[in-house]
């Protein structure tokens, strides 16, 4: 791994269940758009990878970090809390606080559904910055667009022009796959690694704009 790469990667810890591709979807749009690589467990299926070692590796990758942990809650009896997400931020804090040179300069977003609900449980982050995108897709885009702009060059474009890109290309996408054959079923579950290909492609014209 370059230097530059590790610079450039965003690993993105998120529920994988269809409620939540609303958020998902746009999330990543934002990262490509604004110069920057997301990196994401689904990006590529091994059955012979262990998971874990999997998500340490991107961890090790990437100088960002986006963990969403807007689904600890159990929504219904006898059903589990979802533990993954938080035990993804636990490595990659761990992983800026005990290890030296380009690691201690990791940056971490916490994402939560509703304001102050994290804390109820997980105490220990009361006194972090927590932002809370109420399951909005557009403010979705808004957060992970103003936390990046902190890192480039000079400031990127405004998140009404990300938020219309995105939907630019979600419906440009749609009509190419369709005419490709795919269903409506094949297209809502399209592959996030088939995703992204398909979203960097559509916005290479506006690599050259980008801010350094």
């Amino acid at each position: 791994m370059t230097a530059l790469a590790f610079e450039k990667n965003v690993f993105v810890n998120c529920p994988f269940d269809k409620e939540h591709r609303a958020l998902l979807r746009p999330q990543l749009f934002c990262i490509l758009a604004l110069g920057f690589e997301p990196r994401i467990a689904l990006e590529r299926a091994d059955g012979a990878e262990v998971r874990v070692e999997k998500i340490i590796g991107l961890i090790n990758e990437s100088k960002f970090g986006i963990h969403d942990l807007s689904r600890l809650k159990a929504k219904k009896a006898r059903e589990y809390f979802r533990l993954n997400m938080p035990f993804e931020l636990g490595i990659d804090y761990a992983c800026r606080l005990y290890r030296d040179g380009e690691f201690a300069d990791k940056r971490i977003l916490i994402l939560e559904d509703k304001a102050h609900e994290l804390k109820k449980a997980l105490s220990d982050l009361s006194g972090s910055d927590v932002e809370a995108h109420n399951n909005e897709p557009v403010k979705i885009c808004k957060i992970v667009r103003d936390w990046l702009a902190q890192s480039m060059g000079a400031p990127p474009a405004p998140p009404s022009d990300l938020w219309a890109r995105f939907n630019e290309f979600t419906a440009e996408n749609y009509l190419k796959l369709k005419v490709e054959n795919y269903s409506d079923e094949d297209i809502e579950d399209q592959p996030v690694r088939e995703l992204i290909n398909a979203m960097r492609e559509w916005l290479r014209p506006f690599s050259e704009t980008l801010p350094n």
